[in-house]
């Protein structure tokens, strides 16, 4: 007697035939790579030789913890109004030109380059408030999703992203950011090869011979936040050396010398990084995890422009520092300290615990050391300046010392948006104390919204800058009291 199979292996021998079809999603070729096509800064309309000012926000990593407190600086930016030396109003958020983002900060500036004003409608409900990660664990238990996650070409990243597009992006692409208006969007990822900086722009897709406009919004917030081990590396395809790219004729005299001009140094090392993707012969795939292993603060990418920008204004290139007068970073930093008992234990902590320091610590003392080269740089072209504008150098008429001291003209502004900068000591214990995940209460979400505007307010850079431009805050929003929350309500 046949032994009929049983409804239950039925289904499942369904599920495992429907999961070997499973595959992960494959960025198309490009047959020529145009400089002046695709998603990339120089083809947006923030772009522009009138422009004087140049806004940036760099949004950290941290999970929901990192986009609920980079939304609370759109939305501080959103709701202050200032009034310029001419009597002209404007709300701050409409001078923004670029926002980079690694891993949590990438959702918040992604779904901002998508959506612009209409982000501030539900964005709460549809990301902030909900428990992504529980939906996400879910789904991984979830029998039904099993034989895609068998599949070689389809791991847990490409699960989470397809959630990320249901809930959040809803299809949009590259494409769709390029023809929108909004500020240039720098979501960041990590190369686990080599450990180079992957940022999702068609500058970087152009080495590839990829088009960056058919990649999804959710796929790139999948890889910048592929935590390594929890979350498995997304893969691209690499087409390099087929399409006929060669860097800029700009930066060639950067690449080609053995010692460039001191302010490109760091900036020519990424761009060398960066060659190695054209190596399609051997590395016919890039597999790529979470931003925040090379940069999780999103500083690099405002560090290496701004070297670029000045070495060009150096050597007499044409550089958007001829003309930019105000160079504004708002450096948007939840790394949280959460306290342990470690050293009050003769036992040493577990393996797990050591994995999560051991990982973190290194990539927070980077954060710091980005922030403060930065200020670095605005102390440097400060001091050149007051040398410039002395006697003894109106008095100097050696051409070497005028081009050595050719720096720009442009003040740059340093805002520390990050959790260190509460007085509050109650509420910086407890956003200290939030966990890197996302999944987070409602209430802390509402806290650390509340948190980010209040910190703009009281920083002295963010004053100075009022102070320069001859503005005033004429409407900010009243923070939440702490362990308050704002429900539906708050920017509705």
């Amino acid at each position: 007697m046949v032994r009929l199979p049983t409804p239950a292996l039925v289904v499942l021998a369904f599920l495992i035939v429907l999961g070997g079809c499973a595959s992960r999603p494959v960025n198309p070729p490009i047959a020529h790579a145009d400089p002046d096509a695709g998603y990339r800064f120089v083809t947006r309309p923030q772009y522009s030789a009138d422009n004087e000012n140049l806004v940036i926000l760099a949004f950290s990593g941290g999970g929901t913890r990192a986009a609920a407190f980079s939304y609370g600086v759109l939305e501080f930016l959103r709701n202050t109004e200032v009034v310029g030396p001419k009597g002209n109003k404007s709300r701050l958020l409409e001078h923004v030109g670029v926002i980079t983002g690694v891993s949590g900060g990438s959702f918040t500036a992604l779904a901002y380059g998508l959506y612009g004003d209409k982000l501030f409608d539900d964005y709460e409900q549809r990301f902030l408030k909900r428990d992504v990660q529980g939906e996400i664990t879910f789904r991984t238990l979830n029998p039904a999703y099993w034989p895609s996650l068998w599949s070689s070409g389809w791991g847990r990243s490409e699960l989470a992203s397809d959630l990320y597009d249901e809930i959040l992006f809803h299809g949009a692409t590259f494409g769709d950011l390029n023809r929108g208006g909004g500020p240039f969007i720098v979501a960041s990822a990590t190369d686990i090869s080599t450990g180079a900086r992957l940022p999702f722009t068609q500058t970087t897709f152009d080495v590839l011979c990829s088009d960056l406009n058919a990649v999804k919004l959710s796929r790139a917030a999948a890889a910048s936040s592929a935590v390594p081990v929890v979350l498995t590396p997304v893969t691209l395809n690499n087409y390099g050396g087929t399409c006929g790219y060669a860097p800029p004729g700009w930066i060639k005299p950067f690449l080609d010398a053995s010692d460039p001009p001191r302010p490109a140094a760091r900036a020519t090392r990424h761009l060398k990084e960066e060659a190695e993707f054209g190596d399609s012969a051997n590395r016919p795939y890039i597999h790529i995890v979470d931003g925040g292993v090379s940069d999780n603060l999103g500083m690099r990418s405002v560090l290496d422009s701004l070297e670029v920008m000045e070495a060009l204004h150096l050597i007499g290139q044409p550089s958007p520092l001829d003309h930019t007068r105000r160079i504004v970073v708002f450096v948007v930093n939840s790394l949280s300290t959460p306290k342990t008992a470690w050293d009050k234990s003769e036992s040493p902590p577990g393996t797990l615990q050591i994995l999560v320091k051991a990982t973190g610590v290194p990539i927070d003392h980077y954060s710091y050391e980005a922030t403060e080269l930065l200020k670095d740089s605005q102390a440097r072209w400060q001091s050149m300046r007051r040398v410039r504008e002395s006697r003894a150098f109106s008095a100097n008429k050696d051409a070497a010392v005028a081009t050595a001291l050719r720096t720009p003209d442009a003040t740059i502004y340093a805002i520390d948006v990050s959790f260190a900068q509460l007085t509050d000591k109650a509420e910086l214990d407890y956003l200290n104390e939030l966990p890197t995940s996302f999944s987070l209460p409602a209430e802390a979400v509402d806290r650390l919204r509340a948190a980010a505007g209040k910190i703009i307010m009281a920083s002295p850079d963010f004053n100075r800058l009022l102070k320069d431009v001859g503005a005033r805050v004429i409407a900010a929003p009243a923070p939440a009291p702490a362990g308050e929350t704002t429900g539906d309500h708050g920017n509705k």
